[in-house]
């Protein structure tokens, strides 16, 4: 069994069990996160996609921990014109376990 997810404008396939790295949540580590946005979700032979989301699904996970990600340079340029800026950037992320979908 398998769900599709979306969080943070992204979407995710996942099952249970699984670890996965979304985007930032406000919620403290240890605690019981409520994905309800579930496009789809596949459990033997029968496969049910939601318009745009199901109805009456949704995915229970725990906050395992939040960080950041590794660094990415941002250089911006422009030529002869002695212009040059380097910033750095490290996008924040929490690790989610799934422990449980429900249709």
């Amino acid at each position: 069994m398998y769900a599709i997810i979306e969080t943070g404008g992204k979407q995710y396939r996942i099952q249970e069990g699984d670890i996965l790295r979304v985007e930032k949540l406000d919620i403290p580590e240890g605690e019981t996160v409520e994905f309800d946005k579930v496009l789809a979700i596949s459990k033997g032979d029968s496969f049910s996609v939601g318009q745009p989301y199901l109805e009456g699904a949704k995915v229970l996970g725990k906050v395992l921990n939040h960080g950041k990600g590794k660094k990415v340079i941002v250089f911006k340029y422009k030529a002869k014109k002695n212009y040059r800026r380097k910033q750095g950037h490290r996008q924040p992320f929490t690790r989610v376990q799934i422990e449980n979908i429900q249709f």
